[in-house]
């Protein structure tokens, strides 16, 4: 047999005009398909689906913990800012209270938390501090307050009800508050409380327990009430406060 290599040939070159254009109309329909799904996702708002929360956990706040704060029995904003004696009042996001003389942050839990520069600090006057907590507490029943430096390394943690100081203590190179027996949670957390005799220490030799005081304030507020830093990172964004300044001096 004699195969005709002439007309097959012929025949390869007669196809490739057809074959090149089938190639370029698959060319544009992919350009055009590509196209097509660019501008429907431009006009599609992106959707971020949240990952689910495990029942009983709590995202971390991103707003750093105060170095010190109030903790206050009550979901009433109006009561704790008249007792504050705050003015030149405004709404303020919970994330933007750490800039202000005094935020009264919205209710967690039963609790309010209270933190600007204006508290009074048991490092700088434990006497002003005690007055403020004792009348403060005559308004509203439950308050606490917290205090940890992590650069001087002072701490202190103050509990009182109805007026009555039920238990203190503040250290600041030496002790400078001690009053009530010890609670349950500070026996739990082994922190240590020294007497007003106990000398402080010397120089460049920071016992190791001072240090572990002060990691622990955070630890012990949340026992007996919150701690700021474990406040559900949502609250934060979206729940408004109230900051301000106090109208007077504290005491």
């Amino acid at each position: 047999m004699r195969v005709d290599y002439d007309g097959l040939r012929m025949n390869v070159a007669d196809l490739m005009p057809v074959l090149l254009l089938l190639l370029l109309a698959l060319a544009l329909g992919a350009g055009a398909a590509m196209v097509w799904l660019v501008v429907r996702g431009e006009k599609r708002p992106l959707i971020r689906v949240p990952r689910p929360t495990p029942p009983g956990s709590f995202v971390r706040s991103f707003v750093p913990r105060p170095s010190c704060w109030l903790a206050v029995k009550s979901t009433n904003l109006q009561a704790v800012q008249t007792a504050l004696h705050l003015h030149k009042s405004k709404p303020c996001l919970w994330v933007e209270g750490l800039d202000e003389k005094l935020f009264v942050a919205p209710p967690v839990k039963g609790w309010i938390l209270v933190f600007g520069s204006r508290l009074p600090d048991p490092a700088d006057d434990v006497d002003a501090c005690f007055r403020f907590i004792a009348e403060l507490s005559r308004e509203l029943g439950s308050v606490q307050l917290f205090s940890a430096s992590s650069m001087f390394h002072h701490h202190a943690w103050i509990r009182a009800e109805r007026g009555k100081i039920k238990r203190a203590y503040a250290w600041a190179d030496r002790t400078l508050w001690n009053q009530g027996p010890l609670s349950t949670a500070e026996k739990d957390l082994d922190l240590t409380c020294l007497g007003y005799e106990d000398s402080g220490p010397a120089a460049f030799s920071l016992p190791q327990w001072v240090n572990s005081n002060v990691e622990k304030v955070p630890m012990l507020a949340a026992r007996w009430s919150l701690d700021p830093a474990g406040i559900d990172q949502r609250l934060l964004e979206h729940e408004v406060g109230i900051a301000g300044e106090p109208s007077r001096r504290y005491p």
